[in-house]
């Protein structure tokens, strides 16, 4: 289980929101729109249900999936050839070590303060979940915005749809407890649309580039240092497109959209870009020592 995960006020909030979405979308929006016991009443209704169990499910899992400990016999084996990338300090060339575990730390791992404890291929510590994203549920918590995105835009358009049908039947807008439910659910879907949108953007831009939050502040630090030496910047996890999805998403593209993660390894070394069978020792300097933001 996770260091997080518990009840928090975010949690609560975020837990009320998918609530009330999901009630006014199918008592209100679908009623009002087809009625529940019509064949096109049902049929939403089924699909909007399955959809939001989807994005419920993915949210547990990602809010209670421990996202991946550093084992506190990890030390990082430079004569290893397999894997040619170890991350080191920018400052000092030491490999990375955390003062406050009392531990080296793995490839893309970092400090959460949060948390309190090094977290393997750490993107950000979510408030919202109460828990850091990182390497054992990062996925589950990309497809969580995937499926929150599509029942927010699901609703919006059951919203303007029963909206227009109940002005055309009446000749005004809805009256009482209706209109307050349209005009709430109206703001808090534009709300929650906008700024999920905004955020899945940004996380298949990362997917797409097998980067982190993290990595991807650190490569504009190394990239700027490395055009004042003249040198060209190479994020080293970036395999391309098609692996970087399959890194990130698993293999079986029939389970990118499930809530399992079962094939991400142990987390203490990812595949880059310098892989060879008989690779030559390397380093890259672009890891700060220790890193914790929110979403």
């Amino acid at each position: 289980m996770a260091s997080g995960g518990k009840l928090s006020p975010h949690v609560i909030v975020v837990s009320l929101a998918i609530v009330y979405v999901y009630f006014s979308t199918v008592f209100v929006f679908v009623d009002q729109w087809f009625g529940l016991r019509s064949s096109p009443g049902i049929m939403n209704t089924v699909v909007f249900t399955a959809v939001a169990i989807m994005c419920i499910r993915n949210y547990v899992v990602a809010m209670f999936t421990d996202p991946g400990r550093v084992p506190p016999s990890f030390a990082p084996d430079i004569e290893d050839s397999e894997h040619p990338i170890h991350e080191i300090k920018r400052k000092g060339g030491d490999l990375r070590y955390c003062k406050k575990c009392s531990s080296y730390k793995p490839p893309r791992s970092h400090h959460c303060r949060i948390c309190k404890r090094c977290v393997l291929r750490m993107d950000h510590h979510c408030v919202w979940m109460n828990n850091c994203v990182g390497h054992a549920n990062y996925k589950v918590f990309f497809v969580f915005v995937v499926y929150a995105v599509l029942a927010c835009l699901y609703s919006m358009i059951l919203l303007l749809g029963s909206l227009t049908v109940d002005t055309q039947k009446d000749g005004q807008q809805p009256e009482g407890s209706y209109r307050t439910v349209y005009i709430i659910s109206g703001m808090l879907l534009i709300a929650l649309t906008m700024a999920l949108g905004v955020f899945l953007g940004w996380h298949i831009h990362l997917t797409l580039q097998n980067k982190t939050t993290i990595e991807y502040y650190e490569g504009v630090r190394a990239m700027l240092l490395a055009e004042q030496g003249g040198n060209v910047y190479s994020h080293p996890y970036d395999l391309g497109v098609y692996e970087n999805l399959t890194t990130v998403l698993g293999p079986n593209i029939l389970c990118w959209v499930c809530p399992v993660s079962n094939y991400i390894g142990s987390g203490l070394r990812f595949r880059t870009a310098y892989d060879h069978p008989h690779g030559v020792f390397k380093t890259t300097t672009t890891t700060s020592t220790s890193s914790s933001s929110s979403s």
